[in-house]
């Protein structure tokens, strides 16, 4: 099993987090960034769309960050990480998308527009809007973390590890920002797990202030 892409790709890390929680063996090829190789006919037969992470699992590859996560648990994961009825599993799917389509989004844009522009060129106002964006969605996630340890129930799941992915960047980028009592209880937790550790929590500070990948 081989994962393509960069350590300090976000998208990349969800997957190396996932991948060690499932005890599996694979290598890694880094590729993008400053790594280059994405516009290369070879990647492009394994991903047209030229961006990482792409997993192959023998004669296999899969794309998008997501999908390679769903189908990691289908094909590898004990009946902890995948839940047997479409209800069940519609719990955690629902964070994902959520995560993907919300939370992801709000948090990119602080992140492109404080993080990774240069000082002289961010535009503040449009960071606090974004801000507020991220802000609202932490709210969200309070709310439910209120009602359950995790953010599917009372174990671990994929929507954990995609909506908590998030946090750490969010948290450390250098705005001001603060977590909910519930919310900073599952943090914690969070980063008290091996593959939170190496993957989330790792130095990307190469990026900062650089506006091209």
């Amino acid at each position: 099993m081989k994962l393509y892409g960069r350590i300090t790709s976000f998208n990349v890390q969800k997957v190396l987090w996932l991948l060690d929680e499932l005890g599996l063996n694979y290598e890694l090829v880094e590729l993008g960034g400053r790594f280059g190789g994405l516009e290369t006919e070879n990647f492009q037969q394994l991903n047209p769309m030229k961006k990482v992470p792409v997993l192959i699992d023998g004669k296999r590859h899969i794309w998008e960050s997501h999908t390679i996560m769903r189908y990691l648990i289908a094909e590898y994961s004990s009946q902890l990480w995948c839940q047997g009825s479409p209800y069940s599993q519609s719990l955690y799917e629902r964070w994902m998308d959520w995560s993907q389509v919300t939370f992801q989004p709000a948090f990119m844009a602080t992140f492109w527009g404080y993080y990774r522009m240069p000082p002289n060129k961010r535009d503040m106002n449009t960071v606090e809007l974004n801000l507020a964006r991220c802000k609202l969605c932490l709210k969200q996630i309070e709310v439910q973390l209120k009602e359950t340890d995790y953010l599917a129930g009372s174990s671990m799941s994929l929507a954990d590890i995609c909506v908590g992915a998030v946090l750490y960047r969010l948290t450390t980028q250098g705005l001001s920002i603060s977590l909910a009592s519930n919310t900073q209880q599952w943090f914690d937790k969070l980063s008290k797990r091996p593959g939170y550790k190496t993957w989330i929590m790792s130095d990307y500070s190469e990026l900062k202030g650089r506006e091209g990948y």
